[in-house]
This record gives C-alpha cells, sequence and structure tokens, in this order.
C-alpha cells in the first residue's frame, strides 16, 4: 500500500507513487560512484558465441540458461507446456534471461543497475510473470523490498460459509430479484426459459405472475463466454462502462483518451467521439457521466478533473476543473511538481449534476461544485489513498461512501462533513480496497478489496463514528506489506476481521496488479439478481447473492487467438493472457462488456458478449468480428504492434508500471 512520499526534489522519486500507479517496477539502486560517473556508460553488446554457451537443452526437452548477474550465479530453467514448441519456450527463456543480465549489468563489475538485495527481490517476484493457478505452495514469498512475509496456516473453517445464510435470505426476500418457487431441479434451464417464453406469449399468466416470470426470465440471460465483438486499443483500458440508460457506453485508455459509443441499439455500435485529457500523467483512471448524459467527467493522476461535452458536434477542448486547494488554473500544467498537488483515482457525479465528489493519493475526499467553479470541502478521513468513491443513492446528494487503501469504507453526510468526521464507517477487509459500488437505494454497496474477497453491507449496519474510535479496528489491518502488483494472496494469509460488519462475502476472483472493479447487476436486464467484478485471470465473475457463482465469462479465447493471431505469430498464451479491471451490463439487454489489459500490459481490449445458447453462428454481422477503436474491421494480425520471436523487444516484461 502507498504511503505519502517525500519531496521529489529531494528524494529523487516521483511524488505520486501510489498503490495502483508504480511510476518504476523497482527502485534503482546504483553501485559506489555510478550515480555520479558521468563519463561511463554502460553498453549492451550482443555476443553470438556467449548466448550459445550460456544456453543448453537437455534430452528431455527442458531449456537451461546460466548466468552472471552482478556476482550472483543464476540458472533459468523452462519446462515447455503441453504443446508447446521448444522454439517459443526458448525465446521466453531468452527474453527473461536478458531482462536479468541488462538489470544486473550484463555480469560486469560497476555497472550493477541493482543491488544484490533487489535483484533476490526481483527473481523472488517472477511468478508474476508465469500463468501458475496452484494455490498449494506453503513457501514464504519475498517481499517487495526484500522483506519476507510470515504465514501462518490458519483455521480451515474461518472463511465465510458458501452458500451464505444471510445472502440466501436476501435472495427470497424480492430485494435482489424474484425467486422461483416452483424450480425443479428435474426441468434444464434452457426448457424453462422456452417454457416461460411460451407462456408469456399464449397469455397464460396473470400481471403479478408475469412481472415475476419477466424477472425469472431476465435472470436466465447470462452472458456466454463467446464474444460478438472485439474492440482493439493500443493501450490497456481501464475502464468501461455503460450509461444508466443503456444509450451510451464510453472506455477509459491509458493514452488519455475516452472513446465514446452510441450503443442504443446494443448490437449494433456506433462511435462517433473521442476526447483527450490535455495534462495526463500516466494514465487516465477513472470517468463519471452525468445523471442527463450531457457531459462525461474524467481523471488522471493530476489535481485536475477534465469536463468534455458528451455532443459530438462540440469538437472543443474540454474544460479543466482544478480539484486542488491553490485554485489558480494557470498553475494546472505544472501542478505535478507542486507540494501541494494530488491525484484524482475516483470521481462521481452527484445525482443531481451539479457537484462532484472524487478521491485522491492525498488520503482525501474532495467535493467540487461545478457551478461556482469552487472546492466546497476536502476531507481528510482516511490514512491511505482513497481508491473509490460513490453516492448512496442516485437521486440524493447527501450520502456518499469512500473507500481506501487503509482497507475501511467511510460514509459521509454531505451535510455535516465540514467538521471533517464520517458518520459511520464498514470494517472487515483484511487489505486495501480496489472499488465500491453502491446498489443506488441507499442502503446496500459492494466493495472489492486486495484480501481477494467482494463484499456486501447494509447502510443500516455501519459502525458508528463513536464505535470507529473506541474499538479502533484499523489496528488489524494497519501494518500489512502485501503488494498486490507484484504478489500472489495466499489463503493462509486470509483472517476474519474481528468486527467484520459485512452481509456477505463473495470469493473465488482475483484482485490483482490493478485496482479491479465490482458491479451490482442491473434490473433491467437481470432482475437485479447478481453481483460481479472483472479477475487478474482474464474472466468476469458473477454470483449469486448467497455467494455462490453464478457464471464466468472467460474473455481470454477472445483476445488472444481473434487478436494476436497467436498461433500466426507464433505467440503463445503468456502474450495473449487478459487481466479484465472492469465489467459493465448493459441495463436492459443481456448484454456484458469487459474491458481488459492484454498481454502483458501491451494493449487492451473491450470485449462484447451478449446471450446465446445457439451453437450456430446465425446473426449479422458474425459473431467474434474484430475492430479498431473505431469500429472499423480489423484482421487477425493487423495493428497489433507485438514483437516477432526474438526481436528482443522486451518492453512487456519490464516496463515503467503496473505489472
Amino acid at each position: 500500500m502507498a504511503s505519502h512520499q517525500e519531496d521529489p526534489e529531494s528524494a529523487g522519486e516521483d511524488v505520486f507513487e501510489s498503490a495502483e500507479e508504480e511510476m518504476d517496477l523497482f527502485p534503482v539502486a546504483f553501485g559506489e560512484d555510478d550515480d555520479d560517473d558521468e563519463g561511463s556508460e554502460y553498453v549492451d553488446e550482443d555476443d553470438e558465441d556467449a548466448e550459445d554457451d550460456d544456453y543448453d537443452e537437455h534430452d528431455h526437452g527442458e531449456h537451461h540458461a546460466y548466468i552472471d548477474a552482478g556476482g550472483m550465479q543464476v540458472e533459468i530453467s523452462f519446462q515447455p507446456e503441453d504443446g508447446e514448441d521448444d522454439e517459443a519456450a526458448g525465446w521466453a527463456e531468452r527474453n527473461l534471461a536478458q531482462v536479468i543480465n541488462l538489470i544486473a549489468g550484463g555480469g560486469q563489475a560497476g555497472h550493477t543497475f541493482l543491488s544484490r538485495t533487489q535483484l533476490r527481490a526481483l527473481l523472488g517476484t517472477t511468478n508474476a510473470l508465469a500463468d501458475d493457478d496452484d494455490e498449494d505452495h506453503e513457501w514464504d514469498e519475498m517481499g517487495y523490498g526484500g522483506r519476507r512475509r510470515r504465514r501462518v496456516r490458519g483455521d480451515p473453517d474461518r472463511f465465510p460459509k458458501i452458500p451464505s445464510d444471510e445472502g440466501t435470505e436476501l435472495m427470497t426476500s424480492g430485494v435482489f430479484g424474484s425467486t422461483d418457487r416452483q424450480a425443479s431441479s428435474q426441468v434444464p434451464k434452457q426448457k424453462a426459459l422456452a417454457r416461460r417464453i411460451l407462456d408469456r406469449e399464449l397469455g397464460l399468466d396473470d400481471k403479478i405472475s408475469w412481472r415475476m416470470r419477466q424477472g425469472l426470465m431476465a435472470q436466465s440471460l447470462i452472458p456466454t463466454k463467446d464474444a460478438d465483438m472485439v474492440i482493439h486499443y493500443h493501450d490497456p483500458v481501464y475502464s468501461g462502462q455503460f450509461s444508466d440508460d443503456g444509450n451510451f457506453f464510453f472506455s477509459c485508455v491509458k493514452d488519455f483518451k475516452v472513446r465514446m459509443y452510441d450503443t442504443s441499439n446494443p448490437y449494433n455500435w456506433r462511435h462517433y467521439k473521442t476526447v483527450s485529457h490535455p495534462f495526463g500523467q500516466w494514465t487516465l483512471t477513472d470517468a463519471s457521466l452525468s445523471p442527463d448524459n450531457k457531459w462525461l467527467a474524467y481523471t488522471s493522476i493530476q489535481p485536475t478533473v477534465c469536463l468534455a461535452p458528451t455532443d459530438p458536434s462540440d469538437t472543443g477542448d474540454p474544460y479543466t476543473l482544478n480539484l486542488s486547494d491553490s485554485g489558480n488554473a494557470a498553475q494546472l500544467h505544472d501542478a505535478w511538481h507542486t507540494h501541494h498537488s494530488f491525484g484524482i483515482f475516483s470521481v462521481r457525479f452527484s445525482g443531481d449534476g451539479r457537484e462532484l465528489v472524487a478521491g485522491t493519493n492525498a488520503a482525501t475526499v474532495v467535493i467540487y461544485d461545478i457551478e461556482s467553479r469552487r472546492v466546497l470541502h476536502t476531507v481528510s478521513g482516511h490514512e491511505d489513498d482513497v481508491n473509490a468513491v460513490c453516492f448512496a443513492d442516485k437521486m440524493s446528494p447527501h450520502i456518499l461512501y469512500s473507500g481506501s487503501d487503509d482497507a475501511t469504507i467511510k460514509v459521509w453526510d454531505r451535510r455535516s462533513m465540514g467538521d471533517g468526521r464520517e458518520a459511520g464507517a464498514f470494517v472487515g477487509h483484511c487489505e486495501g480496497l480496489t472499488y465500491i459500488d453502491s446498489k443506488g437505494d441507499g442502503r446496500y454497496i459492494l466493495s472489492n478489496g486486495k484480501d481477494q474477497t467482494m463484499k456486501l453491507w447494509d447502510l443500516r449496519m455501519a459502525m458508528s463514528t463513536e464505535q470507529f474510535a473506541e474499538k479502533n479496528p484499523m489496528q488489524f489491518t494497519r501494518h500489512s506489506n502485501f503488494d498486490y502488483r507484484f504478489h500472489r494472496y495466499f489463503d493462509d494469509d486470509w483472517f476474519k476481521h474481528p468486527y467484520d460488519n459485512s452481509l456477505v462475502t463473495f470469493r473465488g476472483h482475483q484482485v490483482r496488479r490493478t485496482l479491479i472493479r465490482c458491479h451490482f447487476s442491473p434490473p433491467g436486464s437481470t432482475d437485479s439478481r447478481y453481483v460481479y467484478s472483472g479477475s487478474y485471470d482474464g474472466r468476469v465473475y458473477v454470483w449469486n447473492m448467497d455467494a455462490t457463482i453464478a457464471a464466468k465469462i472467460d474473455i481470454r479465447d477472445a483476445a488472444s487467438e481473434m487478436i494476436y493471431g497467436s498461433r500466426q505469430m507464433g505467440i503463445r498464451r503468456h502474450l495473449g493472457s487478459a487481466c479484465v479491471r472492469e465489467a459493465s451490463w448493459h441495463p436492459t439487454a443481456p448484454i456484458l462488456v469487459a474491458s481488459a489489459w492484454n498481454g502483458q500490459q501491451d494493449f487492451g481490449s473491450c470485449t462484447v458478449h451478449s446471450y446465446n445458447d445457439a451453437r450456430e453462428d446465425d446473426a449479422d454481422p458474425k459473431m467474434g468480428r474484430v475492430v479498431d477503436d473505431q469500429l472499423r474491421p480489423l484482421g487477425l494480425r493487423a495493428e497489433t504492434e507485438s514483437p516477432e520471436p526474438g526481436a528482443g523487444d522486451l518492453g512487456h516484461f519490464f516496463g515503467t508500471g503496473d505489472w
């Protein structure tokens, strides 16, 4: 988890280092006097003979590489997977060896770019590069900076019960959709759906039964993994959301651009506008659509919010709103270098569209009045980054929530924020929060945590301000050294918080590497029956309210085979992997869009999935079509900008940001 950094001029580091947006993968440690020796430069020259000596292949197909990494003898071995040819395995092996050799100074004394401790830390986290689903390791993983995380095997019964009793009550209460009390396990779901459609067309239901059957039919139409369309971007996609009425979809991409699409016909999209952030830093972090769909607010790791009209005929520059204390628009461009600036991780419009609420990496929640263009409140209510904010009720601007890396959710009343005290709090996550989402009814809230759980909360069960101060629940989570960008989270690290006041805990997905988002399913297209989340493993997880998994939508096949043409390019699945950062369910149609990072953060995609129970594709246009950001058709290999095997481009292994 991130903490406030020193002055960048004195520390030589970026002031906006955060739990998600780390600018450098590892802190650089120079050898003695290396940082002062301006006359010496390290040049990496290829030595074919040396390379031939360093690589070996045993008779049984296992590849070995031996390198001298700054005085440390390192052996790298690769065992090709079934169906993987030796050429592809050897190429991946050589790339990794080159990375280690490069950062170790090529094995030459006086040219070590990382210290031995840092190199060991790197070697201890190389499992992040592998697609390994084995969760049974019992070794201690090397922590960031070389610290080991102590793990003690916990009680296997400490995990929440599945199915959840509280969740089962919610499912039968009617708050989260209809319940088929006459359901029979003997009737297949497809036949049950067909029978309900027939009864509807024959008019056999009364008004009450008709409404219930409509809800039950909507619950059956969960989108499948086969993609209708794949939108390919040259940079990772950080967010993608439908508007509340379903007529609009926008995607926020790392290239500081937001693409807007007309989805009034959800099966025939139309691109009509792209807007940019003029002062973007590192990536776009969030976006929010005004209630009337006329304005889009979007943010970067800067103290400014860009406000752009969604009207395609308005081609002017976006308005910039400064949420910093200075309020001096002339200093916007230099805000990154000031001591009082900050980055915005989350932004939301109020229900009336007059205000914005933002969460920042300065551990603050900012309320901004759009009409008067001034900050109304800046509240320091957390001990770490505020990664997500939202309003409790879409029709009211009064109650709002904030989720933080300090592992808490705070409840705020806009009418009493002047004293800087929260109205209540939720505790129960063991690690920081990545996202929060409100059901919009002023009562239920959903959160994603780095402890690999998603939790449902009821506002009526919030801990009061006095209880929070008295019990000090943060004492149990304050000293975690888990870094979700590099490490896997093990079950033995999870514990039940003594003051957990959540209703239901959902597990199974992977919240790693980035701030992965979760949502309630919409009432129109799903009868409000489900909750869902993106995942590091390339899937969208859909849960029933009792914490049982209703579906897994795997986007990896669509993202790898159709975009990258892996067979033609000789690139295997490790470059076709995907991390689903956010999924968005259409409010009225059985369509879901997964916004993802692809490869090793080389590019991104929005894969559009719909309900389809047929094996044959009779749609027009055909399913699985691949298009660019403006929805123009692409071929299998078109414009991927991926390196050919052996090209020596190591950027996808060792970048400047999150792995």
